[in-house]
């Protein structure tokens, strides 16, 4: 079955997935976030790929919501049926931060409404320096809270930005967005893909279970006090002291070569010699 959007997966084990509706600007519809969920659901299981990157077709990153085949239709829907979509639309950004494995986003031309949030719920964001990201949702009558935007927004520029950004809901250029605190790396335009793909392969090249536990750690502890949050990382510590990728780290720096990390984990009761 094709799918509302294009993926690419490399040798390396980055999958890269590419919104393919230039001529909207990647607009999302009914049909793209339903794929995107379901895809980023299995991507869990998908033992071809350590890494993804996200990118849009075209002249944009994605200019959210459809205004024809979503906005348009769902005035005359139920609310029974309009909750259901608002459901779904969290449900795509709940399976990217469940994912436990990282997440970049190659954000150039415009990353608007839905899209910004997409962009905000990767783990890293690489934007070009004439990308702008937009919240707009107030904006168009709704509240700026949407799809996990009210929590994971205040937890990449703090609870104040936040604020600004999702009450006014302006557009951000890109050296604005990088000085608020969304932007991982600032690149020249036509560079954004390729040092998406850079950082992407990097991490799957690392202890990628390391980095699953990393990535649910750092969400998992906005809800802890900090005698929790020191415990939790000492009991995930003590587990990856003792799991193979670390051997290796040893091992490689001993005989003095590059590590090789596979991500995986050692069996329950395996060998616990050095």
């Amino acid at each position: 079955m094709s799918r509302s959007f294009r993926e690419e997966i490399d040798a390396q084990g980055v999958s890269l997935i590419t919104l393919d509706r230039p001529e909207r600007l990647n607009a999302l519809t009914f049909e793209v976030y339903r794929e995107l969920t379901d895809r980023f659901a299995a991507l869990a299981d998908d033992e071809r790929v350590r890494a993804v990157v996200l990118a849009g077709a075209g002249r944009a990153f994605c200019s959210g919501g459809d205004v024809k085949e979503i906005i348009g239709q769902l005035i005359d829907r139920s609310p029974a049926e309009v909750l259901a979509f608002t459901r779904m639309t969290g449900e795509l950004i709940a399976n990217m931060r469940k994912l436990p494995k990282p997440v970049v986003a190659a954000v150039h031309g415009i990353a608007a409404g839905a899209g910004a949030v997409i962009a905000l719920a990767s783990d890293l964001r690489v934007f070009a320096r004439d990308a702008r990201i937009a919240f707009l949702f107030t904006r168009v009558g709704l509240t700026g809270a949407d799809m996990g935007a009210g929590f994971l927004l205040p937890r990449v520029v703090g609870t104040g930005r936040a604020a600004e950004i999702l009450l006014l809901g302006e557009t951000l250029d890109a050296a604005t967005a990088e000085r608020f605190g969304l932007v991982t790396r600032l690149v020249d335009q036509g560079e954004t893909l390729p040092e998406a793909l850079r950082l992407a392969r990097g991490l799957a090249a690392g202890p990628t279970a390391a980095l699953a536990t990393t990535k649910r750690l750092l969400d998992a502890e906005w809800t802890m006090d900090l005698d929790s949050a020191i415990e939790a990382e000492a009991q995930a510590q003590a587990v990856h002291l003792l799991q193979p990728d670390h051997r290796e780290y040893h091992a490689a720096f001993s005989e003095r070569r590059p590590a090789v990390f596979s991500g995986a984990r050692a069996a329950a009761g395996g060998s616990r010699g050095a």
